[in-house]
């Protein structure tokens, strides 16, 4: 069976900076792969290329079979695949249910609106009873529950995490993971970048540790966990 998402050899420059370096990696549909490094491994710069917002010099992207290396972003979210981008990036001034309104664009998910919402509004009650209120006003553990509702709202196959957990407590950190492993059992692929190894490789099926753009290690989550080299590297065991 061919890999649902297969990232095969990309290249990304910033300028004469190289991000990534023959990066490849494969994704199985109902997976959650977590790519895993330290700040400034690449980990956003694969996010980004993957979602169109970067484009790569060379390598394929291929998703359900198709070739989506250098599509605009809102062609690769139309595809199907989903991103909740760093640092939330809710509309502040908007309300929380027109930010869930925004989430609907794709074709494929109009049609789907009403009932998603309500999807939405069971998976995060407190999102339902501040439907009225200002985005910019809610708690960070809010503003990510938001984000990750207003990207349910276009109807993904995959969903692209990028650092959910970053200024969150620690509380609201668990609260997140857990919800991705629902997410997760209910059906969506998931590709999740974290600086928080422990608890990305956890919840993950398999992982990818990516240091200096380029791919160095890969295993179940369970194996990366009990790698000797990711363990002094990341967990400080």
């Amino acid at each position: 069976m061919s890999p649902f998402l297969h990232v095969d050899k990309v290249d990304l420059f910033y300028g004469d900076a190289q991000a990534l370096d023959g990066v490849s990696l494969e994704i199985a549909a109902g997976e959650i792969v977590a790519i895993v490094g330290a700040n400034g491994a690449g980990k956003s710069s694969l996010i980004r290329t993957i979602h169109g917002i970067d484009k790569p010099v060379h390598g394929s992207i291929r998703f359900d079979g198709v070739d989506i290396a250098g599509w605009p972003s809102h062609r690769v979210c139309e595809a199907g695949i989903g991103h909740v981008a760093e640092g939330r990036q809710v509309f502040p001034n908007l309300s929380v249910l027109e930010n869930l309104e925004m989430g609907a664009t794709p074709r494929h998910a109009r049609a789907l609106e009403k009932q998603t919402l309500e999807r939405v509004f069971t998976l995060f009650p407190r999102l339902s009873e501040r439907r009225r209120q200002a985005a910019g006003t809610l708690s960070g553990g809010e503003q990510q529950m938001l984000a990750i509702g207003r990207c349910l709202m276009g109807q993904p196959r995959l969903i692209m995490f990028d650092e959910p957990s970053l200024g969150l407590a620690p509380t609201i950190v668990h609260e997140v993971f857990r919800i991705v492993r629902r997410l997760n059992e209910e059906g969506l692929t998931i590709l999740l970048v974290e600086q928080n190894v422990m608890a990305s490789l956890k919840i993950a099926h398999r992982g990818y540790v990516l240091e200096n753009g380029r791919i160095e290690l890969s295993g179940t989550g369970g194996e990366l966990l009990n790698d000797d080299r990711v363990r002094q590297a990341y967990l400080g065991l």
